[in-house]
């Protein structure tokens, strides 16, 4: 009985978070660990606050097991965020924004990110909201820039 009210509680939990959002990505020239480094600085650069630097690679060395070059950032713009959970507080799911910097198995290194249009779809938030083409906007330029 517990195992089958695990397994309805399970399911409807995975039926009741959105999908997926779509992920933009743009190739990078640099080594992760550099266009890391780089989209840092824009980010510090734009007066957005950096919250968090995940060293993906790191931490799988650290438990013994192999993982490519990848890292995430994690960093938020009040004037940005709170409008956002303002019209629906369930966008705190979702932020502070992501970026993630990684290898992939040619080699190329990828800047990949959830578009915040497709992000907050699912919540209360009208889709022509101004913070989101912002939001849009900010990501796009710290990207590229990085990229470079």
């Amino acid at each position: 009985m517990t195992k089958s009210l695990i397994l309805a509680g399970a399911i409807a939990l995975m039926s009741a978070l959105p999908a997926a959002a779509e992920l933009m990505k743009l190739p990078s020239q640099k080594p992760v660990a550099e266009t890391m480094d780089a989209l840092q600085a824009a980010v510090e650069g734009a007066g957005a606050t950096v919250f968090a630097r995940v060293d993906h690679a790191a931490g799988a060395q650290k438990a013994d097991l192999e993982l490519g070059a990848a890292q995430l950032l994690i960093f938020g713009n009040p004037k940005l965020g709170t409008p956002a959970m303002q019209a629906d507080p369930r966008a705190g799911l979702y932020l502070p924004l992501k970026v993630l910097a990684y290898e992939d198995a040619d080699g190329q290194v990828w800047l990949t990110y959830e578009d915040p249009a497709e992000m907050l779809s699912t919540l209360d938030i009208p889709a022509d909201a101004g913070f989101i083409a912002k939001m849009q906007g900010a990501l796009g330029k710290l990207t590229a820039a990085a990229a470079q």
